[in-house]
């Protein structure tokens, strides 16, 4: 028998099968490679930015943090600004500000001394007299700004509220009992704390009530209702600025313990800082039980603030992470307005619960577009569908008014935007299609998903 194993002959279709299989093992590996995102930029990133840029210009804006009003106007916060240092670029020698002025008004003039800032003064002036409800609309409408929430006491006659979307505040409920030992801590406590009071009194009497309810369900009752009104009204969410009167970590007591606080401190006297503690605890979480039972968002400040005084340790994001990882807060969506600057690095990673969104207001006021453009990039990177744009126009002073402030904040973002996306396109994270679908969602979709639509006169 022959034992020798048969061996096939090699033929020329098999070197070609060979060569095929060859080239396409290649191929993969080119496009493993291309897939892989590299360090450095493997393009240009000008002509990137460039092109992109032009795109995002054409891109409609929901603004969804914003204060605008006359610069009279007594509703436009339930605050006001105390004196303070202000930082480099919101100071009123900025150029960029003349330039605003100038594109939106024809302002001529390259600073603004008081002799050439009377002018700007008079010309607004006499517009909003003659344009009305439409002047602010025409703003938005110079800027790309399809939609704008307005964080107000109340809406004024002068904002088309097909434009203009309310947010209202609720901090006055953490403040019902005598507060001289809080308006004592610092100069700001001494300008903060009254407002609030003014604002529970301005809430009790819409509801007709002439002292607080004589028992705590009684008080619970009137914040429901306060809701309830404020969103028939057009209300879309509830804003929170606590970060200015104490720390953001709000602990969860059982309700006896706020309702014995309550019941010691509704006629009279002055609560410990543990007992106020303990009752603004329980009311904060409350709100935000409603907020998700009635489908209203929950707006909370969480960056460095107005004034001298400010607690960066007591407004730190972190100290809400008790709060949005708790389960039984998952049907209630938080807004993390001005994404916890300084602290955004941190922030963006709370957004990886389900309900929680950035927005990033003011950052681009406190940040040129040089650095603003990393905390994007860095938003981008991780949580690009949860991040959403705001200008936080807000009428500061003469030179930057809420005209202004909305200039600023929109060629800002829009610039710092297209430079992040653009970094991300050549160092060959994304593709220019997909660094497109992320501005949309930045500017606009992200934010607009989150309120039901707009429907007057129903």
């Amino acid at each position: 028998m022959n034992n020798r194993k048969h061996v096939r002959k090699a033929s020329p279709f098999d070197a070609l099968s060979y060569t095929l299989v060859a080239m396409a093992c290649a191929a993969a590996s080119v496009r493993l490679a291309q897939a892989q995102a590299q360090p450095l930029p493997s393009r240009d990133v000008q002509p990137i930015y460039q092109r992109l840029l032009r795109q995002i210009h054409q891109i409609k804006i929901f603004d969804h943090h914003a204060h605008p009003a006359y610069p009279d106007d007594p509703d436009v916060d339930a605050m006001t600004i105390p004196p303070s240092h202000a930082p480099l670029r919101l100071r009123e020698a900025n150029p960029e500000l003349a330039v605003a002025a100038r594109n939106l008004f024809g302002y001529p003039y390259p600073d603004f001394a008081p002799e050439h800032a009377r002018w700007l003064i008079d010309k607004t002036a006499a517009m909003r007299k003659a344009q009305g409800q439409s002047y602010f609309n025409h703003i938005l409408d110079q800027l790309g700004i399809e939609t704008s929430v307005a964080n107000r006491v109340a809406m004024p006659d002068y904002l088309d509220p097909r434009r203009f979307r309310w947010v209202f505040f609720v901090d006055s409920f953490l403040f019902p009992f005598d507060n001289r030992r809080l308006s004592s801590h610092n100069p700001d406590q001494a300008v903060y704390i009254p407002l609030q009071e003014k604002m529970l009194r301005r809430y009790m009497a819409q509801k007709d009530l002439t002292g607080l309810p004589a028992s705590f369900r009684g008080y619970l009752d009137f914040i429901t209702r306060v809701l309830e009104a404020n969103r028939m009204s057009g209300g879309i969410a509830m804003k929170f600025e606590a970060a200015y009167f104490r720390s953001l970590h709000f602990g969860d007591p059982p309700e006896p313990a706020a309702e014995a606080v309550y019941a010691k401190y509704r006629a009279g006297g002055v609560p410990t800082e543990e007992e106020y503690k303990t009752f603004q605890d329980y009311i904060f979480r409350y709100l935000a039980r409603l907020g998700g039972r009635m489908r209203l968002p929950v707006h909370i400040h969480t960056a460095v603030g107005a004034g001298d005084y400010f607690s960066l340790a007591n407004g730190n994001v972190l100290n809400l992470e008790n709060v949005l990882r708790d389960p039984q807060y998952l049907d209630t969506t938080f807004v993390l307005i001005h994404g916890g600057y300084p602290c955004a690095r941190q922030a963006i990673w709370l957004a990886a619960m389900p309900n929680v969104y950035l927005d990033s207001s003011a950052t681009e006021y406190l940040l040129y577009p040089s650095e603003f453009k990393n905390v994007l990039k860095l938003w981008l990177e991780t949580f690009p569908e949860k991040i959403t744009f705001g200008s936080d126009a807000f009428p500061y002073n003469e030179a930057l008014g809420a005209e202004e402030s909305y200039w600023l904040g929109v060629r800002s973002s829009r610039a710092a935007l297209a430079a992040a996306l653009a970094e991300m396109v050549a160092t060959g994270e994304i593709t220019e299609a997909k660094a497109l679908e992320f501005a949309h969602g930045y500017l606009h979709d992200n934010a607009a998903r989150l309120y039901p639509p707009l429907r007057l006169g129903v």
